[in-house]
């Protein structure tokens, strides 16, 4: 027999070693599993946890790095709560600052046809759906989950009319004209060591972007300014501002910004073709 308050201690200690806040994501857990608020814990710690093993098996999985987005299959982003598993990558804070600036040039040249390219979960072309809505997307992955997850999001959300999901390799299968194409492409150079949260649970292919890892990246510059799209909103790595940079002026690319994320690090760039 187990009490919250018991549950939650043995919790808390079993997440000491794989969370900053074993606490904080002991009660998400147990709230997830008792499906009620965390207010509730506190008012009922002596209330009886009923079917405790299957409780302490959400903590193990935990224990064991598995992401909390994974075990109870959602993220919260921006304004919205996104079915997630794994196979797709658990949307990050830092890509709700690409999503502002490219709804800014939505609404400010009018623009009516954009592309994603790497759609995961559907994060990024759910919530500028949900934002301008007279905007038509297509979105693009390379992978089934994804593909089938982002679609299950867009339904969710009943963008389904206006956001088309199909299975191409960046722009390859996008024939309509686009006048905007927006990414979080995959960044990270192969041989990185990646926390063990993120190295042995989220998507390989959504996070390694080459040997050096801005290829894709570069690739996609080439692709978007190959098919004469305007304007291109991309997501990149905290050091990779020099090497875009000597890229882009490489290949005669005039009009570009970088911006960076919320704790200064340059996190993407727009370019205007």
């Amino acid at each position: 027999m187990s009490t919250i308050k018991q549950a939650l201690e043995w919790a808390t200690l079993q997440l000491k070693e794989s969370c900053e806040r074993p606490q904080f994501e002991a009660e998400l857990l147990l709230s997830y599993y008792l499906k009620k608020d965390r207010t509730y814990l506190h008012a009922f710690d002596d209330k009886e946890v009923g079917d405790i093993e299957a409780f302490q098996a959400l903590i193990k999985r935990r224990a064991n790095y598995e992401p909390y987005e994974y075990i109870v299959g959602e993220a919260s982003f921006y304004d919205i709560e996104l079915n997630v598993e794994q196979g797709v990558l658990i949307p990050r804070p830092e890509t709700e600052i690409l999503i502002d600036l490219v709804a800014e040039i939505i609404e400010k040249e009018k623009i009516t046809s954009i592309a994603e390219i790497g759609v995961g979960s559907g994060a990024i072309s759910v919530v500028l759906a949900r934002k301008s809505p007279n905007l038509k997307i297509i979105a693009t992955d390379i992978c089934d989950t994804p593909i089938k997850v982002s679609r299950f999001n867009i339904q969710k959300y009943q963008v389904e009319d206006r956001v088309t999901v199909i299975k191409s390799s960046i722009l390859d299968e996008v024939k309509e004209p686009i006048e905007l194409v927006v990414s979080n492409p995959p960044y990270i150079a192969n041989d990185f060591k990646l926390e063990k949260n993120v190295g042995e649970y989220e998507p390989k292919e959504a996070l390694f972007g080459g040997v050096v890892g801005d290829e894709l990246l570069k690739q996609i510059v080439l692709d978007v300014r190959a098919k004469n799209i305007k304007y291109l909103a991309c997501e990149m790595g905290y050091d990779q501002k020099k090497p875009m940079i000597e890229f882009f002026n490489e290949i005669g690319v005039e009009s570009y910004r970088f911006y960076k994320d919320l704790a200064k690090f340059d996190r993407g760039f727009v370019i205007t073709f």
